[in-house]
């Protein structure tokens, strides 16, 4: 296993740690490898929070339609409306899947995200730092994938097709129940 807490010193640091990563991981994350080549240290860390965001969408998503049996559509509508909050994905990852989100998930995340809070909002932070929160973020997606796997049987950093299986649906009426009773408003 790759050690998580290896310092960065170098993009070359940060591509060793991605490539042993595993597949769906390596497959969501594609262009970073191009990014860290090509791109200011700033765009990776922007990029890969974008991402990072996204699978928690992708999380909650195949958690409410897979283990709730929520249509689809509706599912996707109840989560376009939320506001994205660290503490709000925390809170709705433990009322969709029943448990909280283990610390060793949670806890490789949240050092990045000072990190990336300082980028975007223009405050000052060191390469070597950002480097080590790229690291972070790719360990973040290993550990959220492997719970999400745990839970539910799907990974989020991969395709979801076809993740939901053959089980029946509740119609689009129950599903608005379940929906709200969330807490997701419509």
């Amino acid at each position: 296993m790759v050690n998580d807490q290896e310092q960065s010193p170098t993009y070359k640091a940060v591509l060793r740690r991605f490539e042993p990563s595993t597949d769906s991981v390596r497959w969501y994350l594609s262009p970073l490898e191009d990014l860290i080549k090509r791109c200011p240290w700033e765009a990776s860390i922007a990029w890969v929070f974008l991402r990072i965001e996204q699978v928690q969408h992708r999380a909650l998503y195949c958690g409410i339609v897979k283990l709730h049996r929520v249509d689809k559509d509706l599912a996707e509508v109840a989560l376009e409306g939320w506001q994205i909050t660290r503490e709000g994905f925390d809170k709705l990852f433990e009322v969709v899947f029943g448990v909280k989100l283990p610390a060793s998930v949670r806890d490789k995340i949240k050092r990045a995200e000072g990190v990336r809070d300082k980028v975007i909002h223009g405050k000052k932070t060191t390469a070597a730092d950002i480097r080590d929160s790229l690291v972070d973020a790719i360990a973040f997606a290993e550990r959220l994938n492997a719970e999400l796997k745990r839970l539910a049987g799907v990974e989020p950093c991969a395709s979801i097709k076809g993740f939901k299986g053959r089980g029946q649906t509740h119609d689009k009426k129950t599903s608005r129940w379940i929906l709200k009773g969330m807490g997701f408003a419509f």
